[in-house]
Order: structure tokens, then sequence, then C-alpha cells
């Protein structure tokens, strides 16, 4: 071998370590952060207060809970509102748990007004805790969330709610 290809040798080694490493990183540590890495697992406890407000993921306990993350400044996010004020309205068995991660409030205010956003729980996290906590950045994002706190689905991006199969899914759970 030349002496340039042994200095090289060390190098390339170096490097190929380096991509090893961090695609282990990526694939292996996906559920480091907390949130939860799939179905089955407990939903994360969270407790956001808002003014007088106070919203705690445990008080809903014993109740099937879907848990909307939103914004909005997000389209899709009201394409499925309606929905999902319809689900809350035809089961009362059934929590929609509607939060925003605007870091606006007044925002977040005036959308709910403008857009007549009622009958359902509704509250701003501008510290983003609880959607983070989920792993959720890029709304809409929901989970369904049975009566011992275990996460049976994730829904990424605007459904009706009031679909047939997902009301029989929900009922049956």
């Amino acid at each position: 071998m030349t002496s340039t290809i042994r200095r090289r040798l060390p190098a390339l080694s170096l490097a190929r370590l380096f991509v090893l490493c961090a695609l282990s990183s990526v694939l292996c540590a996906c559920n480091s952060t907390g949130h939860p890495g799939s179905i089955g697992d407990r939903a994360p406890s969270f407790t956001i207060q808002n003014g007088a407000q106070t919203v705690s993921l445990q008080q809903y306990r014993g109740k099937i809970v879907v848990l909307n993350f939103w914004a909005s400044w997000c389209p899709p996010c009201l394409e499925e509102f309606p929905s999902l004020m319809q689900l809350q309205k035809d089961d009362p068995n059934i929590v929609v748990l509607a939060v925003s991660f605007d870091t606006d409030v007044n925002a977040y205010n005036q959308y709910l007004t403008d857009n007549h956003i009622t009958g359902i729980t509704t509250i701003v996290d501008p510290s983003q805790k609880s959607n983070l906590a989920f792993g959720t950045t890029r709304p809409p994002e929901s989970y369904i969330i049975d009566r011992k706190g275990i996460i049976r689905r994730k829904v990424i991006g605007p459904i009706n709610w009031t679909d047939p199969e997902m009301l029989n899914y929900l009922k049956n759970l």
C-alpha cells in the first residue's frame, strides 16, 4: 500500500464509524424522548393551566378520550372540528379534548370565536409541553386513549370522526 492510502484508511474507518453511530442512534433511540413509541403505551400525563381553567389528562381516566392536537394556523384542523364537535354531542361517554399548541393565546381565543368551536373541551398550551410529550409537532394529530389511559390509536391528519367505521371502533373500546 502506498503511504497516501494508509493515511486515508483511519479517516475512512472513522467516517464509517460516525455514520454507523448516527444511524443506530436514529433507529434505536426513537423513544428516548419520553413520548409514546407505539400503540399500547400509557398516554403521557400532562396538566395545562390556562387562566382559571386547568385541564389534566388524568381527570378523564375511566372515559374514552379523543385527544386532538391542533393550532389556529392549521387549515386541516378547522376541517375536522365539525365532526369532533358532533362526536362529542352524539356520545357523552367520549371526551373530546382539543389542545392547541398556539403560542399566541389571543389568536387561539379569536379562532374559537370566529369558527364557533363549542361543545368540546378546548385549551391552549403555549408551552407546548403536552404535544411534545406525545411527540406531536405538526397538527392535526389525534390519539384515542382508552378508559385505562392506554393509547389505542393514533390519527395523523384530519378525519371525519363521525364516520361509521370510527364510531364503531370507539363504541367497541
